[in-house]
């Protein structure tokens, strides 16, 4: 049987559901989700062996037009980097809308030169399901997409497609990672990313964009993850709500943040969280590169 492995960027404009999607085909959860746009702000390989070879997914943030300030700029060129050198492209769009920043996407896998797959998402939120084959005719004239799959990645339909349309369009090759890996990131990455998908969800109307994580410490001792991080706002006052009355509310996040690193990780864990200010970090091209922004 011939082997085939290679790499398959996950683009697409912010909230159209690449993370769920990268959870979804790895079957399990890598990336974190929120209904928030721009939640994910690095790219994240999921690996995914299979018994025709492997297929490295790169989860990605997304390419939008608001790119005037620093947060802004490194998540579009994370995201187009992530596009070129790569052997395959999953674009994903939402019928029936094509935005201006579908089109953005689109240009960016034009100039990558790599094969792309259009993979149609949310289709079972459609409130008429006569709008999704128009929509498959238009999208087919935009660009010649290998071909066009129409999905719900929360809902898993037609990823056995997806899967197979994406390994048979990979290049011939040994597998690249251990057949039993299944990211590139360390738990201390994911760690800070799972604190943060936390913060998003509870914090959405107020404060998503102006919060960060930083990893501390990040020990094993025996049987037990020991980690401790800090949470950076801008304002005083974002520190007062994720803390909230009594601190309860940051006692919920990490709650919640700790569960889930126990059932990633596979093991107990010590979360201790702490809150604190630097103002305007996320217009600080230095201080996004010191807190792990960095191309």
């Amino acid at each position: 049987m011939v082997n085939r492995c290679g790499y398959c960027a996950i683009l697409g404009r912010p909230n159209v559901g690449k993370s769920t999607l990268l959870n979804r085909l790895v079957g399990q959860k890598l990336a974190i989700t929120s209904h928030k746009p721009q939640t994910t702000r690095h790219s994240i390989l999921g690996i995914k062996t299979l018994d025709q070879g492997q297929a490295v997914f790169v989860d990605t943030p997304g390419i939008h037009l608001r790119g005037d300030q620093p947060m802004n700029r490194y998540l579009n060129r994370t995201a187009r980097s992530a596009g070129t050198d790569v052997d395959l492209i999953l674009f994903l769009v939402v019928a029936p809308d094509w935005t201006p920043e579908d089109e953005a996407v689109l240009e960016t896998v034009g100039r990558g030169g790599a094969p792309v797959i259009l993979l149609v998402n949310k289709v079972d939120q459609l409130r008429s399901k006569d709008l999704l084959l128009p929509y498959l005719a238009e999208s087919a004239d935009r660009y010649g997409f290998e071909e066009i799959i129409p999905i719900s990645a929360t809902k898993g339909d037609n990823l056995e497609q997806v899967e197979k349309a994406v390994i048979t369009r990979l290049p011939e090759g040994k597998n690249i990672f251990p057949d039993d890996q299944l990211t590139d990131r360390s738990e201390r990455f994911l760690a800070a990313e799972l604190i943060r998908e936390q913060l998003t969800r509870r914090f959405a109307k107020e404060i998503p964009y102006a919060l960060t994580v930083e990893i501390e410490q990040f020990e094993e001792d025996g049987g037990l993850h020991r980690i401790a991080a800090i949470i950076w706002v801008e304002r005083p006052g974002q520190r007062t709500i994720i803390i909230g009355k009594k601190g309860e509310a940051l006692k919920a996040v990490g709650t919640q943040a700790r569960l889930g690193m126990e059932a990633l990780f596979g093991r107990k864990v010590f979360l201790k969280l702490w809150v604190k200010v630097r103002k305007s970090w996320s217009s600080d091209e230095q201080a996004l590169a010191r807190l792990g922004y960095k191309n």
